[in-house]
């Protein structure tokens, strides 16, 4: 038994490619065009916003006159009109460690603009079980023992099931494994700390910052996306910039003045 914290990983991004932007800005008439994005991400923004109205320079397209120079202020007039679209074209690829089922069932229902891959009880075994606590939990002594005496239960079934399926006898293949392990996961406690890859799009990364790091949501859940959130506002501070912060309830809670995008 080891209680855990949440961890947050961040370990990919959208990257553009420079050739195929310079033939393409080439294509167009602008080769001269460059962003000022502090990052691909935001460069990547920025050059599809400014393709649906041919807006890379003055005279381009014959009604616009003047165009917005910089991508701060670029990014910025996208998020104060919601033309969200185009924030959809990045994403940033997290691993998020130590975190509880409980936790993984609410990240699941954010299903647009996110792609998954969770650690799977059909084929890793259970054998001691780790968790992360509740600070109410955590500040209750009572409380804690209960948890403490069922996380020590639960290891002991799922030791005792190994030793009754013969899981580890010489010559049990691994076709067997399987399915006896997934019979086994289905007296494992919701509360079981886990491990999850989550991808999600600019846009959809704004929206669930937003609405999990709420009081309202899951504590647990609100640690995480805290966690995000203050990892995207420093790599991303032309996508991410305009959201604030104050402390709720001892946790972080994100927000921006234009709501959802």
């Amino acid at each position: 038994m080891r209680f855990v914290e949440p961890k947050v990983f961040a370990i990919g991004e959208t990257v553009s490619i420079p050739e195929g932007i310079l033939a393409l800005l080439a294509e167009l008439g602008v080769p001269g065009w460059h962003t000022d994005a502090p990052t691909h991400a935001e460069g990547l923004i920025e050059t599809y916003g400014r393709l649906c109205y041919r807006s890379f320079a003055p005279g381009l397209n014959p009604n616009v006159s003047r165009v917005r120079e910089g991508n701060k202020e670029y990014l910025s007039n996208i998020i104060q009109h919601k033309h969200g679209s185009v924030f959809e074209h990045t994403t940033v690829n997290f691993v998020f460690l130590g975190v509880s089922r409980v936790f993984t069932h609410e990240l699941v229902r954010h299903r647009v603009g996110t792609a998954i891959s969770q650690e799977s009880l059909r084929f890793v075994r259970l054998t001691d079980l780790d968790f992360y606590i509740p600070e109410e939990v955590r500040s209750n002594p009572r409380a804690l023992e209960i948890f403490e005496e069922a996380i020590q239960a639960g290891e002991k079934w799922q030791k005792e099931l190994a030793v009754v399926f013969g899981l580890d006898d010489k010559g049990t293949n691994f076709e067997v494994k399987k399915r006896l392990t997934s019979a086994m996961r289905r007296i494992a406690p919701e509360g079981l700390a886990t491990i999850i890859g989550w991808t999600g799009n600019f846009r959809t990364l704004r929206y669930v910052i937003e609405t999990r790091t709420d009081p309202a949501a899951e504590p647990e859940i609100r640690f995480v996306f805290g966690e995000v959130a203050k990892f995207l506002i420093k790599r991303y501070p032309n996508a991410f910039g305009d959201f604030t912060f104050e402390i709720v309830d001892g946790l972080p809670y994100y927000t921006t003045l234009t709501g959802p995008i």
